[in-house]
C-alpha cells in the first residue's frame, strides 16, 4: 500500500466522508440485527456536522480518504460517552479501531475531565465486545436502544487510558 494510516482530529470538511463512512460500516451491524433503522444508519448529515463541530471526534486517515471514525462527548455524570466507532471494512483487523479509541480516552480525559468512559455496542457484535474487553473495559449494565436493540454498556476509568496505549 505504501501509505500509513494516521489519526487525527476531526475537522469540518471532514463530516461528509464520515456520514458516508459510518453508512457503510454500521450496514454489518444493522444486518446482524435484521434492524436498518439503528441510530447510525438513520442520523443525518447536519447532525454528524454539529457532533464533529461540538464534540471530541477523531478521523483515521489513508491519505485524503477518511477510513475511520470515533465520537465522544462528557456526559452529565462527568463520563465520557464514546460511540460510533468505525472502520473502512477493507481495513478491520488491523489495529485502527483501538488507536480511534485510544485517541478519543486521551482527548476526552485530558482535555475534557473525563472521569469514566462508557460506551455501548449490541449484544451481538462479538467483535466488538473484543474490542472493547482487550481496552479495558467491563460489562457494566445492559439496556434497550430506541432503536429495540439489546446493548451491553461498558465503562472504565479515565485512569486506565494510558493501560491500553
Amino acid at each position: 500500500m505504501g501509505m500509513s494510516v494516521t489519526i487525527s482530529v476531526a475537522t469540518e470538511q471532514d463530516a461528509e466522508q464520515i456520514f458516508k463512512l459510518q453508512y457503510l460500516c454500521f450496514q454489518s451491524e444493522a444486518a446482524l440485527y435484521g434492524n436498518y433503522r439503528i441510530a447510525p444508519l438513520v442520523q443525518t448529515l447536519d447532525s454528524v456536522r454539529q457532533e464533529v463541530a461540538s464534540d471530541c471526534v477523531f478521523v483515521a486517515r489513508l491519505g485524503d480518504e477518511v477510513v475511520g471514525s470515533v465520537r465522544g462527548r462528557i456526559a452529565e455524570d462527568g463520563a465520557a460517552a464514546i460511540g460510533r466507532l468505525c472502520v473502512h471494512p477493507r481495513l478491520q483487523g488491523h489495529g485502527i479501531g483501538a488507536r480511534l479509541l485510544r485517541a478519543a480516552e486521551a482527548a476526552l480525559a485530558e482535555e475534557r475531565g473525563a472521569t469514566r468512559f462508557r460506551l455501548h455496542t449490541g449484544h451481538r457484535s462479538e467483535g466488538n465486545l473484543r474490542l472493547y474487553r482487550r481496552s479495558g473495559y467491563e460489562t457494566v449494565g445492559r439496556s434497550q436502544g430506541a432503536d429495540g436493540v439489546d446493548l451491553i454498556i461498558l465503562e472504565k476509568p479515565a485512569g486506565a487510558f494510558v493501560q491500553t496505549a
